[in-house]
């Protein structure tokens, strides 16, 4: 996985107060009730620190959204390319079903116009399966590319999560991770 560049010093500093802020005040008293002046309150810094970096609230919680929505660790290895991939989808799918991950989902869409953090996440789910295809390339296993994988494994579930959300089980995911694969030597 590519290491994400953060900003250094004072503006990281800023930024994690700004997002714990933001997930502290959504708990306690819901996404409605959030405003700006409240959450530049509870981070201790001004409005327009906020304005001046994030522009609105929107853009400001699509920045905390792409942020949790990051993952922390590479995808588990488990040996095989589709082991990985289904372990992988799995989770991704329980992950971003959950009513927070769909929460979080719709803020990253919403933010930002040029729909830049739309297409961090997007760059995060590829990071992940990048990562799954190379070791199981390195394994001597055929593979296929990685938007083969996104097109067959995290686009339908994206669609079912965003506009169809029945049926979303394990299975659902399990069968997507298998059909990415057929076709590549890789479905014992």
């Amino acid at each position: 996985m590519k290491p994400i560049v953060r900003p250094g010093g004072r503006s990281a500093r800023v930024q994690q107060a700004v997002h714990t802020a933001v997930r502290e005040l959504q708990d306690e008293l819901g996404r409605p009730e959030l405003t700006i002046p409240l959450v530049a309150a509870r981070a201790g810094v001004t409005p327009s620190t906020i304005y001046r970096r994030w522009g609105d609230l929107q853009e400001l919680l699509s920045d905390v959204a792409v942020e949790h929505l990051r993952p922390d660790t590479p995808p588990e290895d488990h040996g095989h390319l589709l082991n990985d991939l289904r372990s992988w989808a799995a989770q991704f799918l329980e992950e971003m079903a959950s009513p927070i991950g769909r929460a979080y989902i719709r803020d990253a869409l919403l933010g930002g116009p040029d729909g830049d953090n739309a297409g961090q996440c997007s760059a995060y789910a590829a990071d992940q399966i990048s990562t799954m295809l190379a070791r199981a390339a390195e394994r001597g296993e055929e593979t296929p590319d990685v938007e083969t994988v996104i097109d067959r494994v995290v686009a339908p579930m994206m669609y079912r999560i965003l506009f169809r959300p029945d049926g979303l089980t394990e299975e659902y995911a399990l069968r997507l991770a298998q059909e990415a694969v057929e076709g590549f030597g890789t479905t014992r």
